[in-house]
């Protein structure tokens, strides 16, 4: 996340025209005033501060992607106590954003630089749809490296910006759901319309709806399997325990191979269950494209 920073001179960002220090003796001038014409950020830091140093350089980062339209100043406490205290700050960092002479918001704590966009484009008057979008598009490329904590992270840091975005909702549960907790997906879920209508939103009520079902022991309906090839009620129950494991793939498998050997069985239960395992696969997954492939390849041969 850094290393674009660690190349920049302070020349690019903090010896720019868009980030200054400022001292309790300039705090009006490069604040207060300052702020009747553009929004100002003052960053309180100080050397020890190891939170700080991670904070900072992101603050940076965004300010010069917003293109002047937010300036920042940097205090350092130790130094410029003053100014701190008048308004409380009792930990750091510490963000202040300052419009017209007043404080019109802020946050404590190094935040992730996808909630530092998001507070900026909002105080900024930009586009906060862009960062939200950009937001999502990092967590769907996090997740996909099956690093479900991170997505987790920054899905949760949209909904706090966004609330009611349908994307987040159900890239939030869709990560408790990988880690097993089906309760908490269901809240989550819980979030958005019953109305709503979004493609991730109707995948992850799907996998909801197979985790439910998916409470077997693979190892042993494999092996009923492979005892029985032609057992479809275990093949079957074998899919939904796949399934509920999030292996939609082996789950698809299996029911292609009861619909391949027997179209209608049990009243077409695994053509059902298995446009089920493809909605929670997602329409523009390898297992959907897949699976309705073979699927037709099956019903039109």
């Amino acid at each position: 996340m850094f290393g674009e920073l660690i190349g920049k001179s302070k020349k690019d960002v903090a010896g720019s025209d868009l980030v200054k220090e400022a001292t309790d003796a300039t705090v009006m001038a490069d604040v207060i005033e300052a702020s009747r014409t553009h929004t100002v950020l003052v960053d309180f830091w100080a050397p020890w501060c190891g939170p700080c140093k991670q904070l900072t350089p992101i603050l940076e980062k965004v300010v010069a992607g917003a293109k002047g339209a937010v300036k920042m100043v940097k205090i350092n406490i130790d130094e410029n106590p003053r100014f701190a205290a008048q308004l409380r700050v009792q930990s750091i960092p510490a963000v202040f954003a300052f419009k017209n002479g007043q404080p019109v918001d802020g946050f404590m704590g190094a935040l992730p630089e996808t909630q530092v966009k998001a507070f900026v484009d909002r105080l900024a008057g930009g586009d906060e749809d862009d960062g939200l979008e950009a937001a999502l598009a990092e967590a769907t490329e996090v997740l996909a490296q099956n690093d479900v904590g991170g997505a987790a992270q920054i899905f949760a840091e949209v909904l706090q910006v966004a609330p009611d975005n349908l994307k987040a909702i159900a890239g939030l549960a869709r990560c408790y759901l990988l880690n097993g907790d089906a309760e908490r997906a269901g809240e989550i879920l819980a979030m958005a319309p019953e109305t709503a209508s979004d493609p991730e939103l109707s995948a992850v009520r799907a996998a909801l709806t197979l985790a439910a079902k998916g409470a077997g022991e693979v190892a042993a309906q494999q092996a009923r399997v492979d005892a029985d090839p032609n057992d479809h009620q275990a093949r079957f129950e074998l899919a939904q325990t796949l399934a509920g494991h999030n292996d939609l793939a082996g789950a698809a498998d299996h029911l292609l191979k009861i619909i391949a050997l027997d179209r209608a069985w049990n009243d077409d239960a695994a053509r059902k269950e298995l446009l089920t395992v493809l909605e929670a696969a997602g329409p523009g997954s390898d297992v959907a494209k897949q699976g309705r492939r073979r699927l037709s390849s099956i019903l039109f041969s």
